[in-house]
């Protein structure tokens, strides 16, 4: 419940700050002609004013369906149509607003780390932890972020440890023990990633090394670069895990069919 709260007055925060910052309709001068009049944000705005759930959905709804709002109160209009999602547990068009703020404007650092704290709500942890990140790159210095980061990394290391039993990736989670490869432990779609980079990487050392065992040396010495560099690169906000990894197994797949 106290998550629940605390991502709902994100939602809140951020409509009421992007109110009083960013300019309306009153006052903008768009490109477009002057004989066509703009929608008006004026409900939708006192509506968000009045935190009246009911009110905003109803006003801010039209305002963002109308394709005469301009990018700015769209923005607010969407942020807090996305709160009142949250508030009736309608995580998935929370979402969906979030991502068509971050679609209308890429560098809100806040609205990444509010639709991450929603994909770790629903549970899923890669995509919440690449927004996280996504948030900390814009804004190294955005508290919730960076917490939210490290409590999400903590929390994958500790749930690989918990599922260590189920030995699904190409090592033993039973003996892991870096943070990476505990993560990769928790996370189903890491450890199949994980078991097939590591036999499509066994193939084609193989069969690069049958005509010449230089190049199978080489393929494998790359191989443990690539671990290496993911052990290192695992951890730091702008480290996308997964990215990597899907990267990874389509270059070895791409050497495997020349």
């Amino acid at each position: 419940m106290r998550s629940r709260t605390l991502i709902s007055i994100r939602h809140v925060t951020m409509a009421a700050m992007l109110c009083a910052l960013l300019p309306n309709a009153a006052g903008a001068t768009g490109a477009e002609p002057a004989t066509a009049p703009q929608a008006d944000p004026a409900p939708c705005l006192a509506a968000v004013s009045a935190s009246d759930d009911d009110k905003i959905l109803a006003a801010c709804g039209p305002l963002i369906a109308n394709e005469k709002t301009i990018k700015a109160d769209r923005i607010k209009a969407l942020i807090a149509r996305a709160g009142v999602f949250v508030r009736k547990d309608m995580i998935d068009r929370a979402i969906d607003d979030d991502s068509a703020v971050l679609r209308l404007d890429p560098a809100l650092a806040d609205v990444y780390n509010a639709r991450g704290e929603l994909w770790r709500r629903k549970g899923d942890r890669p995509k919440a932890l690449a927004d996280f990140g996504a948030a900390l790159r814009l804004n190294p210095d955005q508290p919730a972020a960076r917490s939210n980061y490290k409590s999400l990394a903590q929390e994958l290391e500790r749930l690989g440890a918990l599922l260590a039993v189920n030995d699904k990736p190409s090592f033993n989670c039973a003996t892991a023990r870096r943070p990476v490869e505990k993560a990769i432990c928790a996370n189903p779609e890491l450890a199949t990633l994980d078991r097939q980079i590591n036999a499509v990487n066994t193939r084609v050392v193989r069969d690069a090394g049958r005509g010449n065992p230089h190049a199978g040396v080489a393929l494998q010495r790359e191989q443990d670069d690539f671990i290496a560099q993911r052990d290192v690169g695992f951890g730091r906000p702008d480290y996308d895990l997964l990215k990597v990894m899907r990267e990874r197994l389509d270059h070895l797949l791409a050497i495997g069919r020349n």
